[in-house]
């Protein structure tokens, strides 16, 4: 008996692409259960999505998660969705459908629980993402993951992933939204569970689809990212840490009658 397999694709504003992820997906097998997570969309991802799982003849659905966030999107999937083998994919575009069996084939045949489609190492993501800052700051959480757990992964944050169901029975999703990809990673990494990296080919939105991203605020949430990194993953060196600085500051602030007593044994 074939494993049951779920692409699981979270969607939010997605109208002008999402169809096309599910055709491209339906295309690769027609046995894929196929299930779209429409995040609070204010426009018609959901119509086109549930319009797009018809017309291809495939077992599907569209789920409805009106609090915000991807990582809440994808919970309400975990939980919702029976499979033996679970896709997470983003509905913009960006990653190749034809790289889907490459990546399910480690996971059906029991060597790794999880999958990551590599947009980093064939250097396609250097070459397509028109965002300096994002590329920025994916080298600095791969680098701050990289120095604690001492691996060499090259893609933290992917959004395309293969995962069996081991994996998402156990996997408790603690956090909300962008923070979702490294905390995939870093569970695995820390639970010792079995993972490897494929290399995929990545592109760019195409022409007519609005990023989500904003680099200001993606800033700000990769520093909050790297910070709750080591609170969750290495409170003794987080919280170690913070308490070095705090007693290094009550130095400076009170050295001044420390030295008078010291020097006089009197504090002027």
């Amino acid at each position: 008996m074939n494993p049951k397999v779920a692409v699981m694709i979270p969607a939010y504003n997605e109208e002008a692409t999402v169809g096309n992820v599910v055709r491209a997906f339906a295309e690769q097998d027609k046995a894929f259960f196929i299930c779209v997570i429409d995040n609070n969309s204010g426009d018609k991802t959901a119509e086109v999505a549930a319009a797009a799982i018809a017309e291809c003849g495939v077992d599907g659905r569209v789920l409805s998660e009106p609090r915000q966030g991807k990582a809440v999107a994808v919970r309400r999937a975990f939980s919702s969705v029976d499979a033996d083998v679970y896709v997470l994919v983003d509905a913009d575009m960006t990653y190749p459908a034809d790289a889907v069996k490459a990546l399910i084939e480690p996971v059906i045949s029991g060597w790794v629980d999880m999958v990551v489609g590599d947009r980093i190492s064939g250097g396609a993501y250097s070459k397509e993402n028109k965002r300096l800052f994002h590329e920025g700051g994916n080298k600095l959480v791969r680098w701050v993951v990289n120095r604690l757990y001492r691996s060499q992964l090259n893609d933290i944050l992917s959004g395309y992933r293969v995962f069996s169901r081991r994996f998402v029975k156990t996997y408790p999703v603690l956090c909300d939204g962008f923070e979702l990809e490294a905390d995939l990673t870093l569970h695995a990494l820390d639970k010792k569970i079995p993972y490897m990296e494929i290399p995929v080919h990545y592109k760019d939105r195409p022409e007519g689809s609005a990023s989500k991203l904003n680099t200001v605020q993606d800033g700000i949430r990769v520093v909050k990212l790297m910070l709750n990194i080591f609170r969750h993953y290495r409170p003794l060196l987080f919280f170690g840490s913070v308490s070095l600085l705090f007693f290094l500051l009550s130095l400076v602030c009170g050295i001044a009658p420390v030295l008078d007593y010291l020097r006089y044994q009197f504090v002027y």
